[in-house]
């Protein structure tokens, strides 16, 4: 009977659970052209969040380590300016790769906390709907394409 009642509880769990997705995601903000987001397509939009935070986490320890050999490997000595240049430019290169992911990752963690805290699909410059296809193919936008293309033109 324990065993049952255990069972039972964890389907009401997974039922609330899911009542509650399904209610955070009817009601995020959508364009009036547009049908409010769905549980499932909202479950899609965070988990490819979730994904891009692994593969960026992982992307930015191995430019780390990469960045850290070459600086284990930075003695020159006996090495002509050609070598020496080659070895700055890749430190330098691993450098502005590690830096992009480090923002990539912030705005990946940043929507995440949008979804959680239900503004996740509002403008950041004009509080209007970002719209649910650029969330779909973007799902890191803060901006709707409006502001987006004013920021773009400065």
């Amino acid at each position: 009977m324990a065993e049952r009642t255990g069972s039972k509880a964890k389907v009401d769990t997974v039922a609330g659970e899911s009542r509650v997705e399904a209610a955070e995601a009817a009601a995020l903000v959508v364009r009036e052209d547009e049908d409010p987001w769905t549980e499932e397509e909202l479950t899609e939009v965070r988990e490819l969040l979730m994904s891009d935070v692994e593969r960026l986490r992982d992307e930015i320890n191995d430019a780390e380590a990469d960045i850290a050999d070459l600086l284990r490997s930075g003695d020159t000595g006996g090495e002509d300016q050609a070598d020496t240049g080659t070895k700055t430019f890749e430190r330098e290169h691993e450098m502005s790769l590690a830096a992009n992911h480090r923002d990539m990752l912030v705005q990946t963690e940043r929507a995440l906390g949008r979804i959680e805290n239900g503004t996740y699909g509002v403008c950041e410059s004009c509080g209007k709907p970002i719209g649910k296809a650029r969330l779909q193919a973007f799902p890191r936008a803060t901006l709707c394409m409006t502001c987006k293309q004013r920021q773009e033109r400065r």
